[in-house]
């Protein structure tokens, strides 16, 4: 969003512009300005720019650690917190701004737990993830930016699985089961955070969070079962509570961006509820479940017209069915013929599942 966007939003909400003059004015805009879209190359640039500055600064403090004395070493920390900050207020390039102010958030994290080895502080690693995404989360209030808010929205989650983890040290499927059950109803709200009618900058981040991160939980809590067995290691109170939050605080996220239409993550939180019970028993019903679940999946994308979520459906159902035939079906044929069976499966799975994913593309499109 360019600057006079910002203006005009700011207009128009105070009531000295009415929403018709104002997209007179947006189509004006659009039409005699250029493009101020960043080029791909541009955007590549900036993104190992970013990534290779921050990986050279810690390598450089790392190969300088042991020879500098205690004060050096706090000096260095802050130094290497503070200037990319004050880089990023003095530049005039936006793109180029949200880049050093993201490398001296991500120095931040690096900083705080330098500082506890500094000053030997007592390890509880979670609190440092929540200083960590407390800075990002300021640095999000002040700058509006979307990689401030994107990393808020990573370290947030990140901070209650460390606290959760470190209440359970020896930790039983039961308790591994919740955790993952939140972190996987998360995802789902993230990647719900847009719709037909509200979409922005940041909604776009978390669904991007979301896509990315939720096949490998939904995968990771249908194989906690066979991987941790069924143990509640003397958990049953405190496993309880994190029920509450497992659910309560993806649900409250979920009325915040989507209002009315939180029926359809309620509908989610059941399904997800449902998997982890269904998984402890480990029969065909995994299967069937979680097929069902990712037709529900495109299903959501098409109605509200996000075709990310169609592509992750589809994903979803292709996985299940080459897990199913891999752990059901492969192992009762030769070699040969599973093999054959697998190919075919490829070939003609790959060709319809494509076909249909197209069409259900479209499908979403149309009604975006």
């Amino acid at each position: 969003m360019t600057d006079w966007e910002r203006t005009l939003e700011r207009w128009t909400k105070a009531g000295l512009l009415d929403e018709a003059a104002a997209s007179r004015i947006r189509a004006f805009e659009q039409e005699n300005a250029g493009s101020t879209r960043w080029r791909w190359p541009a955007v590549v640039a900036l993104v190992f720019g970013g990534l290779m500055l921050a990986a050279g600064v810690l390598l450089f403090v790392a190969a300088h650690w042991e020879t500098l004395s205690p004060e050096a070493r706090f000096a260095l920390v802050v130094a290497m917190v503070g200037v990319f900050h004050v880089f990023g207020a003095m530049t005039r390039t936006r793109a180029l701004a949200t880049t050093l102010h993201g490398v001296g958030t991500v120095s931040l994290g690096a900083g705080i737990y330098l500082s506890g080895q500094i000053f030997n502080m007592d390890e509880h690693w979670p609190s440092a993830v929540l200083l960590w995404a407390i800075g990002s989360g300021v640095g999000w209030w002040l700058l509006r930016d979307w990689v401030q808010f994107a990393m808020f929205a990573m370290l947030a989650p990140f901070w209650v699985t460390g606290e959760w983890i470190e209440l359970f040290p020896r930790i039983g499927s039961d308790a591994f089961r919740v955790l993952l059950e939140g972190l996987l109803l998360l995802s789902m709200t993230y990647l719900g955070a847009r719709s037909r009618t509200v979409d922005g900058v940041n909604r776009q981040v978390l669904a991007w969070i979301g896509g990315i991160t939720l096949l490998p939980c939904a995968v990771a809590l249908s194989l906690q079962a066979a991987a941790w067995g069924h143990d509640t290691n003397g958990s049953a109170g405190p496993v309880g509570a994190g029920y509450v939050v497992a659910f309560g605080v993806p649900l409250a996220l979920a009325v915040a961006f989507r209002g009315r239409e939180v029926w359809m993550n309620a509908i989610a939180a059941s399904w997800v509820l449902l998997l982890g019970l269904i998984g402890i028993t480990n029969n065909i019903g995994l299967y069937l479940w979680c097929a069902l679940g990712a037709a529900g999946l495109v299903a959501w994308g098409v109605r509200d017209g996000a075709s990310e979520r169609v592509n992750l459906g589809m994903a979803g159902f292709a996985l299940t069915l080459l897990f199913f035939y891999f752990s059901a079906v492969m192992d009762k044929l030769g070699r040969s013929a599973s093999l054959i069976g697998l190919g075919l499966l490829f070939l003609a799975g790959g060709w319809g599942f494509e076909k249909m994913r197209r069409r259900f593309v479209a499908q979403a499109r149309e009604s975006a």
